[in-house]
């Protein structure tokens, strides 16, 4: 009870430091991105997210590696076996040597020769789209090395190293942004060399601090037959379901960016970028919360991990709807606050990405509970099939003369059926899993307080003129709105009681 209780403090504790690390990265982030759309604008602004984009699809490698490495030195945690940790460590560093070395090879290939010859970019915009693509190679690389670092602070739960490099991160991009604003330079060009210069010194800091303060992050060459093979089949397979994703989500961008040119992609990557912003108010959760999955499945406490994933699935959900639903219902006035001019479509896109992130983010313990059990060929195959299926619906969709955001429905349909796709196959694995309780206790009861959150909040904004006093009152009217329909709604009795006893214990002091 004490252990679970520890474990507990720890989440809420990690979740914590990861909220300050969100509340400073939005800050920042919706600072700079409305001065580099403007700098850039809109057409340049759209030749980096699809040209950065061709790059991106390479990353479902390193994400590969991400999910394993972070499984592999979690798992080791939980065992205690810090020799093998050490040897987990190791082998991570060479996989991602000789992953870095693959993905720059295929990207000044095939992918340099996609850039040049496929994409809808006018001539004179070609030499800067160029130097955007080998920037963002640079900084796919610099990611891939930086792998097994970030998988220690994660599995160590040192998520106050996040907090801190965030500061410093912060401090960099408005650097940035005041570096664009100087001189004569070609803003686009700046912006990407920029941004290679900023990974490169935060890739220093989280090298610096893992070997300052993990044994086992000092690297040797260390050849373990069985844990390689291990690491690489687990890697393997996880290619498969990332590749999915990669293609998924960069497929997107150049299907639009075939259809309708690079203003479109503009809208789309500006609403991508504000649902990754806001996605991260209950991913900072799930990330607290995974290395305790793993690590009590690994000791043996299978019980106690499911009961983390279910709480996972609700919790991430009820975070993630707190900010959504003021976002959605005030979505244009927002917008046009926030950036001024605002791309055509970019409400409609950010608002379907919202409800389709709000599926995504129940799965996301699912996920994790299926890595810690380290049989994940079955789960990888079916969810890259799945998301793959996305690509054709939304090309029949835009091809038979849908709007621009009309290949969101797709996505919102395919993240339904991951979701139970990914259960069916945990359950099969871990028959502790029950289908019907996760079905309606936890989906439906989910989505039924979404819709009546949703519904309220439509309700009251309709009562108000808005402006930038009403905006406030009625975010903060939808939001203790919101906290007190989870409240009744999604919450069992034993959570009220120790929210309850935790209200009134603060009010004593």
């Amino acid at each position: 009870m004490t252990n679970a209780s520890e474990s507990n403090k720890r989440i809420a504790k990690n979740t914590l430091l990861l909220y300050f690390r969100m509340l400073l990265i939005i800050i920042v982030g919706l600072y700079t991105s409305r001065v580099v759309l403007n700098t850039l604008g809109v057409s340049d602004y759209g030749i980096y997210n699809v040209v950065g984009g061709i790059v991106a699809m390479l990353a479902f490698l390193n994400s590969a590696m991400v999910a394993a490495s972070q499984r592999f030195i979690s798992f080791e945690l939980g065992t205690g076996n810090i020799e093998r940790l050490k040897k987990v460590f190791c082998t991570s560093v060479s996989i991602h040597i000789v992953l870095a070395g693959i993905i720059f090879l295929i990207a000044e290939t095939i992918g340099l020769w996609f850039v040049n010859t496929h994409l809808n970019i006018s001539i004179e915009r070609m030499e800067a789209a160029n130097w955007v693509y080998q920037c963002s190679i640079l900084t796919l690389l610099l990611t891939v090395v930086s792998v097994p670092y970030n998988s220690c602070i994660v599995a160590h739960e040192h998520m106050k190293a996040f907090a801190y490099v965030s500061i410093v991160e912060a401090v960099l991009k408005l650097l940035i942004v005041y570096l664009l604003l100087l001189g004569n330079f070609d803003k686009l060009i700046l912006y990407s060399i920029l941004v290679v210069a900023v990974a490169l010194i935060i890739r220093i800091i989280y090298g610096i601090y893992c070997k300052q303060h993990f044994e086992e992050c000092t690297y040797r060459f260390v050849f373990d037959k069985q844990l390689f093979k291990e690491m690489f089949a687990f890697a393997g397979w996880s290619v498969i379901g990332n590749l999915g994703f990669s293609f998924k989500d960069q497929g997107s961008n150049i299907i639009l960016n075939l259809f309708f040119g690079t203003t479109v992609n503009a809208a789309r990557g500006i609403a991508l970028q504000v649902n990754g912003i806001i996605s991260n108010f209950s991913n900072n959760f799930t990330m607290a919360l995974n290395p305790q999955i793993t690590k009590q499945y690994a000791a043996g406490d299978v019980e106690s991990s499911v009961k983390l994933v279910y709480a996972g699935c609700r919790y991430s959900f009820y975070l993630l709807l707190l900010i959504a639903v003021p976002v959605i219902i005030n979505i244009d006035y927002l917008l046009q606050l926030w950036l001024g001019t605002v791309p055509e479509y970019t409400s409609q896109f950010l608002m379907l990405a919202l409800v389709a992130a709000l599926i995504d983010v129940m799965a996301r313990p699912l996920v994790t509970a299926l890595q810690a059990t380290g049989r994940i060929k079955v789960f990888q195959i079916a969810i890259c099939i799945i998301v793959l299926c996305e690509l054709p619906l939304a090309y029949f969709v835009l091809h038979y003369g849908g709007k621009p955001y009309w290949a969101m429905y797709p996505t919102i349909f395919i993240a339904l059926i991951g979701l139970f796709t990914r259960l069916m196959i945990l359950k099969s694995l871990i028959p502790t899993y029950r289908f019907r309780y996760f079905l309606f206790l936890i989906v439906g009861k989910n989505l039924f307080i979404g819709i009546v959150c949703l519904s309220i909040a439509w309700f009251i904004h309709s009562k108000f003129e808005m402006n930038i006093y009403t905006l406030f009152i009625t975010a903060i009217l939808e939001c203790l709105i919101t906290s007190i329909i989870i409240y009744f709604i999604g919450m069992t009795s034993h959570e009220k009681k120790w929210i309850l006893k935790k209200i009134s214990l603060n009010l004593f002091k």
